[in-house]
């Protein structure tokens, strides 16, 4: 179902004066419509070979209507051995391109600005997955009782670490063939730059380890091998944790000090997250208690980083009101990330063009369990793109629990379509 945008005679006044939809012109000179941004949800809905299909199509040409300035993807793995999860959709140079055109026209399709999340996630692997399991250092993800289901990951060598750049320049320029108005490097939530940056994930000597500057080497060298495949008014976006949320790990001076280090790469804005599979922040199960005293689940260290930060900010978790979105502009984020929210109503943004008081409510999860909880709530939300996706309307009612039964049968017969894709491709 599609919604039709109000005219501006049925604006109330607080929606017509509200700064979430005026325009914002990135460093690069393009110009966002408004604010809002949906942010990156990993749907894990890949059509056959790890491409994207109808059903993503039809999630994304929903999104690009319901009045959100900036489209994101969820993330596409640019290694084709290496995924998040069975279901996901892979940009390498062997790629078909001509689904991926169709992706970025439907997400396009609405007057929004498209771009392309692109990761590699390094050792937060499942452990029955096929292909490699890459890390700064051999140290497994820890979750408890549960870390068996995480892979025993490598030490990367210098010649894959290469390879890792080489990958994400490629995926880049393939995404601006394909009609995507920019990429967004991930480089938070525990995934392989997040662990090169992280001094518990990275036990490293060499060039990539011991000082921030060295931690973080791939990401700047990835940032501008991208930047170098691409045309200047390309977006180039980084995804990157305000905090990892872990007692001597990532924290908010490290993020200043990166943010310093991209601003004369050339990169168009930084997206505030936090967060890993080890401490998930990102899903609202962890976090430190200024974070939790907030709605929106990192807002004090990010008003913080804006204070000195060089590069647009845009900031995401846990917003669903108006309200919520115009006090985090009011804190000098630039761009409001949007997640949840738009999940359980695609049409949100519209809806505050004519209704300041239209939120979405989602119940917490009960589960004591950390790393299940946040499984279970990112399970929850998967339901509902796959109901997008297949052309129906959310249904918030479905329990974390029944949705994450369900996923993991889903997900069983997209790990057998992954082994015999992989398969055929290394024939």
């Amino acid at each position: 179902m599609s919604v039709t945008p109000p005219t501006s005679g049925e604006l109330d006044e607080a929606v017509r004066t509200s700064p979430v939809f005026t325009p914002f012109t990135l460093p690069n000179g393009a110009t966002i419509p408004n604010r809002l941004a949906k942010a990156a949800m990993e749907e894990n809905m890949a059509a056959a070979g790890q491409l994207p299909g109808e059903a993503l199509f039809r999630l994304y040409r929903r999104w690009s209507h319901g009045g959100a300035g900036l489209i994101i993807t969820g993330n596409v793995m640019v290694h084709a051995e290496a995924l998040t999860g069975p279901g996901g959709v892979v940009l390498d140079k062997d790629s078909p391109l001509e689904p991926f055109q169709e992706w970025a026209t439907a997400a396009k399709s609405g007057g929004a600005q498209a771009w392309m999340q692109i990761n590699h996630p390094g050792r937060q692997i499942r452990a029955d997955m096929p292909g490699v399991a890459w890390a700064p250092s051999a140290i497994r993800v820890d979750i408890g009782r549960n870390s068996g289901r995480f892979a025993e990951p490598v030490e990367m060598n210098a010649e894959q670490i290469e390879q890792t750049v080489r990958r994400f320049a490629e995926t880049a320029r393939r995404a601006e063939a394909a009609g995507f108005d920019g990429v967004e490097i991930h480089a938070a939530h525990g995934y392989l730059l997040s662990q090169f940056l992280s001094p518990l994930s990275n036990r490293r000597s060499d060039r990539w380890g011991g000082s921030l500057e060295n931690r973080a080497r791939l990401l700047l060298d990835i940032v501008r091998a991208v930047r170098a495949a691409v045309a200047p008014g390309f977006a180039v976006a980084v995804k990157l944790n305000s905090a990892d949320f872990q007692r001597g790990g990532f924290d908010a001076d490290d993020a200043a000090a990166v943010i310093a280090l991209l601003a004369p790469l050339g990169v168009d804005v930084v997206e505030l997250s936090g967060g890993s599979y080890e401490a998930p922040a990102m899903t609202g199960q962890a976090g430190d208690e200024r974070t939790r005293s907030r709605e929106v689940y990192f807002l004090g260290l990010a008003e913080d980083l804006a204070a000195t930060s060089p590069v647009p900010l845009m900031l995401t978790g846990g917003v669903a009101r108006l309200p919520v979105a115009e006090e985090i502009l009011s804190g000098g984020i630039d761009l409001v990330g949007m997640g949840s929210a738009l999940a359980m109503d695609p049409g949100l943004p519209n809806r505050w063009r004519h209704d300041a008081s239209a939120r979405v409510v989602l119940t917490p999860v009960r589960i004591a369990d950390k790393a299940v909880a946040s499984a279970a709530g990112m399970a929850r939300i998967r339901q509902q793109l796959r109901r997008l996706g297949a052309g129906r309307n959310p249904r918030p009612g479905i329990g974390p629990v029944r949705a994450l039964m369900r996923e993991t049968l889903l997900q069983r017969g997209a790990l057998r379509r992954y082994r015999r894709w992989l398969g055929g491709r290394a024939r």
